[in-house]
């Protein structure tokens, strides 16, 4: 990577024949910075991203250069193919916080035989908040940028409300409510037979609307309902996740374990002691402890002085609540975020114990494609630094008709689980996307 002193031009190339990415990075008034989701101009649900968590995060749209694959070394590709752009890039980055310079978003297929691959995604335009501190990165492979004519500058302006979806209909996808239960019967009986120990099921649900779906719609109201999630979009992929996979920044990794739910009733005397109950619940602590072991293990070769809490605490979201425990370390081989992220995927949270035999009775019981939900989506530096979370609570726009999505949620089976409410479960799940999709104009 390159820093330029202002006013001198690029020589470098990628390869032979293309020039190297050139990326500004400059302050912007923390007055726009408040309006992150409302900056992102109207484009299709492939041409923006987006990773908010309570008004701060990265917004993005355009594209200066992408990389798509697939295969069990989908994400070592893409971790490789970001290393040489970023190492032949020309950088001015004049506010030097974690998410300046040039960034990378990305959303991961959950199965590694999945038609829909894996991607990265490096906007034209980024703009970040952090810290009340706002600033905008544009990116290109044209000379670098003057001081006084940045690209995208003037274009960045708070936009009008986008419109809401029309005429929203549901429908069963793969399964429906009462074969998935079925296939939860099933899981059970192989888990009490000892074939395994866990394994996270999941369902979808098909929607259509009467035009084309305005993905900046989504985000908005996911983020005013669900202000702790990590509300995203990458490459059609639009969710509200409340779970870290992995952060890496200025060598300090930490993850976000979910696993054991129980949905909120709206009564906070009455959830408080619902509360209460999912700490002391055999099968949640069961199942949560499974998915805890599973990430230190795959973290534990990438760090030192790792701190994995004895016990949980319940984390407390709109519709439901979670046990969860944040697990952190610090780095000692230096692996980029996107490569952390390969070493926990899939965990125990989003396929169950041990892997393979879960993985088979996932591929055998759902009958579907989970496509990118379940998978890593997040972002990278140039710095290897990141966030990536597991793509969870979340709708795949079809790529052929932007008026369809796909839902998905789904739910962590163990020996005491009960298929009728881990319907109930997964139903909560769909909530958010389910809300947001049916929300009305204000």
């Amino acid at each position: 990577m390159t820093s330029l002193p202002a006013g001198d031009r690029p020589t470098d190339t990628i390869g032979e024949t293309a020039a190297p990415l050139v990326s500004r990075t400059v302050p912007l008034a923390p007055e726009l910075g408040a309006a992150l989701l409302s900056l992102v101009p109207p484009g299709g649900p492939r041409d923006l991203v987006s990773w908010v968590r309570r008004g701060e995060g990265l917004v993005g749209w355009g594209r200066a250069a992408s990389l798509t694959t697939s295969g069990p070394d989908r994400m070592a590709e893409l971790d490789a193919w970001w290393a040489r752009l970023v190492g032949s890039a020309v950088v001015r980055d004049e506010v030097d916080r974690p998410g300046t310079g040039p960034v990378a978003f990305g959303s991961v297929s959950y199965a590694a035989g999945s038609p829909a691959g894996a991607t990265l995604v490096v906007p034209e335009v980024v703009v970040g908040v952090r810290g009340g501190v706002a600033w905008l990165t544009t990116v290109g492979v044209e000379q670098a940028p003057s001081v006084a004519a940045v690209p995208g500058l003037a274009e960045v302006r708070v936009h009008p409300a986008p419109p809401p979806p029309q005429d929203v209909a549901f429908s069963d996808g793969a399964l429906s409510p009462a074969q998935w239960a079925g296939a939860v019967a099933e899981a059970v009986s192989r888990i009490t037979a000892g074939s395994l120990d866990k394994v996270v099921l999941a369902r979808d649900l098909e929607v259509v609307a009467s035009g084309a779906l305005d993905v900046r719609w989504l985000l908005h109201r996911l983020a005013e309902t669900y202000d702790t999630t990590w509300v995203f979009a990458v490459d059609g992929l639009v969710g509200a996740t409340p779970e870290l996979l992995v952060r890496r920044e200025k060598g300090l990794v930490t993850s976000r374990v979910l696993a054991g739910t129980i949905r909120r009733t709206g009564d906070d005397e009455h959830d408080l002691a619902l509360a209460a109950s999912l700490a002391r619940s055999s099968k949640d602590l069961e199942e949560h402890e499974y998915a805890v072991r599973s990430v230190a293990d795959a973290l534990a070769p990438h760090c030192s002085s790792m701190n994995v809490p004895e016990a949980p605490f319940v984390l407390h979201l709109s519709n439901v609540m979670h046990l969860a425990t944040d697990v952190a370390g610090v780095l000692v081989d230096g692996a980029s975020s996107l490569a952390l992220a390969e070493s926990l995927h899939p965990s125990a949270a989003v396929c169950g114990t041990p892997t393979r035999d879960a993985d088979a009775v996932i591929a055998e019981l759902e009958h579907m494609d989970r496509g990118r939900y379940a998978g890593p989506v997040g972002w990278i530096d140039a710095t290897g630094d990141g966030e990536w979370g597991i793509a969870l609570r979340c709708g795949a726009v079809a790529e052929d008709d932007p008026s369809r999505i796909r839902l998905f949620a789904g739910c962590g089976i163990v020996a005491g689980s009960d298929p009728e409410a881990e319907v109930a479960e997964s139903s909560a799940k769909f909530v958010p996307m389910r809300d947001a999709l049916t929300a009305t104009a204000p």
